[in-house]
């Protein structure tokens, strides 16, 4: 790789990284000897390049590390070729036997993924397989194989596969603490950007903690200017040490190519969610708080008397909540958790998920101006007897629609206030009369032609009684919403 053109002080930082790491010895050696002598105390810190020759070091030895342990993601699904607006009425398809109409062709997605344990561990974005039937991995080697889906997490935009061949062992790398990772630390980016094979890209790492980039849940990303495009989401983010620091997501672009404002999921969430998949569990098990959260606006931070509007405010608190037991209150504002600042509700989200089940986090909270440590038990919501039923047939709104009752778990797991009673809508199958409507995963159905809906088998009976008129109460994004429908 050619790095004539990068700044002085960055080629400098990446001599020192490499040295104070103590890997690739051989290079770190001929960058030490190629300098003029200095005092000691001046060796502690980076420095301007002296030379031709330290600006002809080169990034390979990394890369030659890590691009094995980097593959293409290929997600398959087949989706039916509708190309008649008549397709769907039952007499014209009996009459022209529906020849010609609805072939299926092959939908596919492009990604990237890092294998992550030699027994064939990938992790890679969510969005990359998201409702595919059938997922292939195409090594650096140019060899392909199946894999099986281990976890899907949507909350953090994350998925865990396992390539189905048990006899070898595959190249593999290490996760980094994402949590040292600074402004300014050189950072290479590998995948497959637009399918054009495996590129690298370096550049520096921008920001971290960017809690407004709206991808997924969990909004706390590092941000890097090395060049992520299309094909680039689910690779590798690396260090000079050759170590996973994040997944690459996602990218600011008004073109869709790379502007040098991307974005990566932190290794310490990544390290959660595989973890998870390697326990053997479906799902990603993270401490539940049970509070709601909001942001310090500059007025609420002006009535507080606070230096700056930083912090998560409590707002409310739910009952029997490991937050209710810690000794939470509303208008109580966390500053801090386990001695890491906390300068959003975003902030904390991501550092509570990411610690393990079991034992306690301290959190730093102010209360009418004065500091309080707060020990806060790490445990996972619980989960009632999670009851799911599919609303079928009939000319009701509901058609397509599987609802659940609410628990403390599920709230959590869609991000809804804990404190929330009522039946929620989990899924809705796609082109069916609720889907249509513009129904969405997440509302909660509070009312249906003046009957409270508490249980999944309330709406099960207002879906199958015959009305013309529908009176609909639902709750999405914590405010309520009223419609009338006439069939």
């Amino acid at each position: 790789m050619r790095i004539a053109g990068l700044l002085p002080e960055a080629v400098s930082l990446y001599i020192w990284t490499m040295i104070r790491q103590r890997r690739w010895a051989a290079l770190a050696a001929a960058a030490v000897l190629s300098l003029p002598l200095v005092q000691e105390s001046a060796a502690q810190e980076p420095r301007v390049p002296a030379s031709r020759a330290e600006l002809q070091l080169s990034f390979a030895p990394v890369v030659k590390r890590v691009a094995p342990a980097v593959v293409n993601v290929y997600g398959l699904k087949q989706v039916a070729q509708r190309n008649h607006p008549f397709l769907d009425d039952p007499f014209f398809r009996r009459f022209f036997g529906g020849q010609g109409f609805g072939r299926e062709r092959a939908q596919r997605s492009l990604g990237s993924g890092v294998i992550v344990d030699p027994s064939g561990i990938v992790v890679t974005n969510h969005h990359v397989i998201e409702n595919a039937e059938t997922v292939r991995i195409a090594l650096a080697d140019k060899r392909e194989f199946d894999a099986d889906i281990l976890l899907r997490d949507q909350r953090s935009d994350l998925a865990v596969l396992r390539i189905k061949d048990g006899r070898e062992r595959f190249p593999a790398v290490e996760f980094g603490n994402s949590d040292e990772t600074e402004v300014g630390d050189i950072v290479l980016a590998i995948g497959n950007p637009f399918g054009v094979g495996q590129t690298v890209t370096q550049g520096i790492v921008s920001a971290v903690a960017r809690t407004q980039v709206g991808v997924s849940d969990y909004q706390f990303f590092i941000q890097t200017d090395a060049a992520i495009n299309p094909g680039n989401s689910g690779g590798a983010l690396v260090d000079m040490a050759g170590r996973v620091v994040g997944i690459n997501t996602a990218i600011y672009s008004r073109s869709g190519g790379s502007l040098g404002i991307g974005f990566a999921v932190p290794s310490n969430m990544v390290r959660v969610v595989v973890e998870s998949a390697r326990g053997g569990s479906e799902s990603v098990r993270r401490p539940w708080f049970g509070a709601r959260l909001q942001a310090v606006t500059p007025e609420i931070a002006e009535t507080m008397n606070l230096k700056r509007p930083a912090g998560a405010l409590v707002a409310s608190v739910t009952q029997e909540s490991p937050a209710a037991r810690a000794g939470l209150q509303p208008g109580d504002l966390i500053t801090a958790i386990d001695g890491q600042p906390v300068d959003d509700p975003n902030a904390f989200d991501y550092r509570f998920a990411t610690k393990s089940l079991g034992g306690r986090a301290v959190l730093l909270v102010e209360r009418k101006g004065r500091a309080i440590n707060m020990p806060v038990a790490l445990q996972s919501a619980p989960e009632a007897p999670r009851e799911e039923i599919v609303i079928r047939g009939g000319r009701s709104p509901f058609t397509g629609v599987k609802v659940a009752n609410l628990s403390p778990a599920l709230a959590d797991e869609l991000r809804l206030d804990t404190a929330t009673q009522g039946v929620v809508i989990v899924d809705i199958a796609g082109g069916s009369s609720a889907n249509m409507l513009g129904f969405r995963p997440g509302d909660v159905i509070v009312e249906v032609n003046g009957t409270r809906i508490a249980r999944t088998r309330d709406l099960e009976a207002a879906a199958n009684k015959q009305s013309r008129v529908w009176e609909i109460t639902i709750q999405r994004g914590g405010q309520q919403l009223s419609v009338t429908l006439r069939g």
